[in-house]
């Protein structure tokens, strides 16, 4: 058979990318799906693989051979499917033998995740077209659940993993939120499929070590997001002949411009019960040093310094400042100030550049004050439940994820930068200016992990340092709040 030749044709002529994740091939003889895969593979272990691959085209394309055992003898002229040899790979490394169902190809892919406002939808959905595009015959299932850094979605999807009815994948932040799931006992480690598709030499160090947990990779990340990023209206800005502040002194000096004339100086909102903790992690970041900054969540830096009573002055100082309604605002809802000319600046996450991007609003962006050379860093990837419905559909999934085309097609829209170190210039050159200038930071700034967002500590003390800011924000108590957070920290690090 003449197989390993055509192959190496189409391999030649491009037709084995990403995007084909295969090619066909037609018999010159009658064979099994073990002849098959000895002739193509020199490894006949892959035939359950080509009879997966092969029963998927066929539910879209009747031109293919449906193949109902493994120890079936095709005809001469019988078109089949040869997968990608990377995903044969990882099919291999999923299967369960046992499992004899996930041959046949179809099913659903349930993806889990709190994407829902402008620019997070639109590249959820791009990842959505790749993968149907690869995998026409699977319906994808697009399970949110509204509500910004997942603390909605979380309190939803950690029940369905105790019963064991999770979705095939979910939504993750990057760090120490994974310990909150406990992985051992309800995730599949994901080392041989980082060593399969090469996850392990495009990601950068840094990210590769935050991804891990007691050894092993659980999620494949698809970007990177700034979380210390100032928001500002260039026609307010303009109007008044104003620059966007370097310092917080600067930064009231322009609140209290813009008060005067009936502009609301700085958006907030909390309707999450996060939004705010977001804010206050920025201010840490500016009034502590990267290294100190660090230390607070893995006990170097006390929580009694005074860079923490700084920032919690900071803050009540701020609240003189903000919409009356932040409470009644989710982060993106309160964009709209900005976008109506009716509040000048916000503090949020470059996520809120994917909403600008999506509602067309031309805004400007600078460092949260004080943090200059300093990147407030998260990253969202996707995991594997080792109970998914689905899991072979999964495979696939975190493919496209974690491609370069994935990458691209996601980040364009969402407001974040892709993960992978190899991106081209020519490609970088498809991001707006904001994007391109935080590919630039990401690769020279002191990098600290985001707490409301995974990165820096389990979930149980994020959720106490979050009660513990909302709390402030009624009693706006300096020395209580810092009580609050220093016996927070003790708890978590056992001190």
């Amino acid at each position: 058979m003449k197989f390993r030749t055509v192959l190496a044709a189409l391999a030649a002529f491009g037709l084995l990318g990403f995007a084909q994740a295969g090619s066909p091939l037609v018999l010159d003889k009658a064979s099994t799906p073990s002849d098959i895969a000895l002739a193509v593979f020199g490894d006949a272990s892959y035939a359950p693989a080509i009879m997966r691959a092969t029963n998927s085209k066929s539910l879209v394309d009747g031109t293919f051979a449906r193949i109902s055992r493994l120890d079936e003898v095709l005809p001469s002229g019988a078109k089949v499917w040869i997968p990608e040899e990377t995903w044969a790979k990882a099919f291999l490394a999923v299967w369960d033998p046992n499992r004899v169902e996930d041959l046949f190809g179809g099913g659903k892919l349930v993806v889990g995740s709190w994407w829902t406002a402008g620019g997070e939808a639109e590249g959820l959905e791009a990842l959505f077209g790749l993968y149907r595009g690869s995998y026409p015959d699977v319906v994808i299932v697009n399970a949110t659940v509204a509500g910004g850094a997942g603390f909605a979605f979380k309190a939803v999807l950690k029940p369905r993993l105790i019963a064991g009815d999770p979705p095939d994948t979910f939504q993750l932040h990057a760090g120490l939120e994974v310990e909150g799931y406990s992985p051992e006992e309800y995730l599949r480690p994901l080392d041989d499929l980082y060593s399969i598709f090469g996850w392990d030499k495009v990601f950068p160090p840094d990210l590769l070590a935050l991804m891990q947990y007691k050894g092993h990779y659980w999620g494949v990340p698809v970007n990177i997001h700034r979380a210390n990023v100032l928001w500002y209206s260039k026609e307010i800005f303009a109007k008044y002949n104003l620059t966007p502040p370097t310092n917080w002194a600067e930064f009231f000096q322009v609140c209290d411009f813009l008060k005067g004339k009936g502009i609301v100086p700085i958006t907030l909102a909390n309707a999450g019960g996060w939004e705010a903790p977001h804010l206050f992690e920025t201010i840490l970041v500016s009034t502590l040093t990267p290294e100190e900054y660090r230390g607070l969540w893995t006990g170097k830096t006390p929580w009694t310094h005074p860079g923490v009573t700084k920032a919690l002055e900071i803050l009540k100082k701020i609240l003189d400042y903000v919409n009356t309604d932040y409470s009644a605002h989710t982060w993106d809802t309160v964009l709209e100030y900005i976008a109506a000319g009716r509040g000048a600046m916000n503090i949020m996450g470059d996520w809120a550049m994917g909403w600008f991007m999506a509602k067309g609003v031309d805004v400007g962006w600078a460092p949260v004050p004080g943090t200059k050379g300093v990147f407030d860093a998260l990253s969202d990837t996707f995991a594997f439940p080792k109970r998914a419905p689905n899991p072979i559909n999964v495979i696939g999934w975190l493919e496209v994820c974690g491609s370069k085309a994935g990458q691209i097609a996601f980040n364009m829209r969402k407001g974040s930068i892709p993960a992978r170190t190899d991106i081209t210039p020519a490609e970088r050159a498809q991001f707006n200016p904001y994007l391109q200038s935080c590919m630039e930071d990401w690769a020279r700034d002191a990098i600290v992990p985001s707490v409301m967002h995974g990165a820096a500590a389990p979930e149980s003390w994020v959720v106490d340092f979050k009660d513990a800011i909302n709390l402030f924000l009624v009693t706006r108590d300096v020395a209580s709040a810092q009580a609050a957070l220093v016996a927070a920290a003790q708890a978590a690090l056992g001190k």
